[in-house]
């Protein structure tokens, strides 16, 4: 009876599985239809809108980190680091323009200097103000239901909102276009400019030097057992709370370095880190939450979405679609593949 029921549940899985490859394959082949033609209709402008997907991804990906990395080490979703994010490109653009004066005029050696200036600066700022959100709102709860820490987070997002909101009111904000807009790479009609290459430089060493302090240093390591268990870390001599700490820190400057790659793209203001925040968290989910490489394939992918929905000319929604894309695909991924693309790396997803 026992071997018989077991029979059972392996074909109902098996099933499932079925099922769930067929409507995956079912939503997923009218896009990929959808792309081929774009791609055959207009070369050019495929390559070039994913360029810039690209771009975007890339900063998608600094503040999809900041949710994984938190995820992974206490099972919460920090809704307030969007908000850090938005503030720490408002306080960036303070220090830019006022605080050391940049302009078009300022000569290239002192715009560099001043740039790594800022970023050393709003990573270090945000860094002591990420982790002392953790030390005053959700140190107290970390033994608590996981509805208070939910609740406290939410409300910490419109406690910083709304700080920012105070500082800097409802306008715009940003920095003079310091780096060329002109073509560092041209390929016939394809083109990617300086700009849009400077966030990709700044972006890129960030991530890769996470990924090795996460998976080669010992306080990488200490991370990675706190996530698994933080009472047995504790017992193997741990500290538990300075490396929840370190890893809020973490968090928060890379809030501050996609702070400041964003305003090299576009304008901020107060509640540029709702939206943002959603969609970084939405590639975290995507990819697989508590991932760090999952965070940035899933940040690549919303990133390819926002901009191929966006620029693509051939039966394309447009952009008043692409929040309803993007979140259709949140959904999505819970439903059919809540691991993620490359499987969550926490206990729950052990």
């Amino acid at each position: 009876m026992a071997a018989t029921d077991q029979i059972k549940g392996v074909l109902a899985r098996l099933r499932g599985s079925s099922l769930t490859t067929f409507l995956g394959f079912a939503l997923l082949g009218p896009v990929a239809v959808w792309l081929i033609g774009n791609l055959i209709k207009d070369p050019v402008e495929f390559v070039n809108v994913g360029l810039i997907g690209l771009t975007n991804g890339a900063i998608f990906g600094l503040v999809a980190l900041g949710y994984t990395l938190v995820y992974g080490i206490l099972q919460l979703i920090n809704f307030a680091h969007g908000d850090v994010f938005a503030l720490s490109g408002l306080v960036a653009s303070t220090l830019i323009v006022s605080g050391l004066g940049l302009d078009k005029e300022s000569s290239v050696l002192v715009i560099v200097g001043g740039m790594l200036l800022t970023l050393v600066v709003i990573m270090t700022l945000f860094a002591t103000i990420n982790a002392t959100i953790e030390l005053v709102a959700y140190r107290r709860l970390r033994r608590a239901p996981r509805l208070a820490a939910l609740i406290t987070a939410v409300g910490m997002s419109f406690i910083i909102q709304n700080v920012s909101l105070a500082l800097y009111d409802v306008n715009f904000r940003s920095i003079p276009s310091f780096i060329p807009r002109s073509e560092v790479i041209g390929i016939g009609d394809v083109t990617y400019s300086w700009n849009k290459l400077a966030a990709l430089m700044i972006t890129v060493p960030v991530l890769i030097l996470l990924t090795w302090f996460v998976r080669s240093t010992k306080q990488g390591k200490a991370m990675r057992a706190v996530a698994q268990d933080n009472e047995a870390s504790a017992m193997m001599g741990i500290n538990v709370n300075r490396t929840i700490s370190i890893t809020f820190a973490i968090a928060g400057a890379l809030a501050g370095t996609a702070g400041i790659v964003y305003l090299l793209q576009f304008n901020m203001r107060y509640d540029t880190g709702f939206e943002l925040g959603l969609i970084a968290f939405t590639a975290a989910v995507l990819g697989g939450i508590g991932n760090l490489s999952g965070a940035v394939l899933g940040a690549l992918v919303i990133g390819f979405v926002q901009a191929f929905n966006e620029g693509l000319t051939w039966y394309t929604p447009g952009s008043d679609w692409t929040r309803s894309i993007v979140f259709g695909i949140l959904i999505a991924i819970l439903v059919f593949r809540p691991e993620g693309l490359l499987g969550e790396r926490t206990p729950e997803g052990a």
